[in-house]
């Protein structure tokens, strides 16, 4: 199973400093994606900048490139056009115990 990064940043500036309802509950369903996609062993870790124009990382497993491309292409804020996205083939080279893992 390969490794694999996506970006995410907010589509709109200032969306994490003043969050529509919209914006805040399609967030939720993006944490909720990823919860489930950790649950699956599929997500080795996901988290953001503490800015307040802040970028996103989510590190995940998966087979192949058109693999990894649906698991972006189905986070709900992604997939809402409130964050934007760009995948990245990637290789975990240090990580503590329990990380990732056992290939």
């Amino acid at each position: 199973m390969a490794h694999w990064l996506y970006r995410i940043v907010p589509a709109r500036r200032g969306m994490a400093e003043t969050p529509t309802p919209d914006e805040q509950r399609i967030v939720g369903e993006h944490f909720a994606y990823l919860v489930a996609l950790r649950d699956r062993g599929v997500l080795i870790l996901a988290g953001r900048t503490q800015e307040a124009d802040p970028l996103g990382l989510v590190i995940f497993e998966a087979d192949d490139e058109s693999a990894a491309r649906e698991v972006v292409d189905a986070d709900p804020a992604v997939a809402a056009g409130v964050f934007t996205a760009s995948l990245h083939p990637y290789a975990v080279a240090v990580a503590h115990d329990g990380a990732i893992a056992d290939s």
